[in-house]
């Protein structure tokens, strides 16, 4: 007998907003019955083909120390630098670049709440193509 992972949950001081980053971020999507809407307490996104679930809950206490457990990213398609400048521009913020000369490594970034993640190279990239 095993268990399998129901959803991701992520704690949010606005888990609407939380929902409409991390959705843009990788891609996900609402419920259409169940639209997310501003001062929800509880919303979910899912994958397009619905298989993963992220849910943000809001709680009362701002992200205070690094996070236990990350998501690491891969660019669906193109390079991790363009995937970086990407999350960049729809409001994540620089942590740490961990980028090597020889262009292994990835950076840390963290969401509009602090939330640390890492964007890694792509499948193409770490063949060498």
């Amino acid at each position: 007998m095993t268990a399998r992972i129901s959803h991701t949950t992520f704690d949010a001081i606005d888990a609407h907003a939380q929902s409409v980053f991390w959705g843009e971020v990788l891609g996900f999507r609402e419920d259409p019955d169940d639209p997310n809407e501003p001062g929800h307490e509880e919303c979910m996104i899912f994958s397009s083909d619905g298989s993963e679930r992220i849910l943000f809950i809001e709680v009362p206490d701002a992200k205070q120390v690094k996070n236990r457990l990350h998501l690491d990213l891969v660019p669906a398609e193109g390079s991790r630098d363009e995937e970086l400048a990407r999350l960049l521009a729809i409001g994540a913020t620089t942590v740490a670049d961990r980028r090597r000369p020889d262009g292994g490594g990835w950076v840390v970034l963290a969401d509009p709440e602090g939330n640390e993640f890492c964007i890694l190279r792509g499948e193409a990239e770490r063949a060498g193509g």
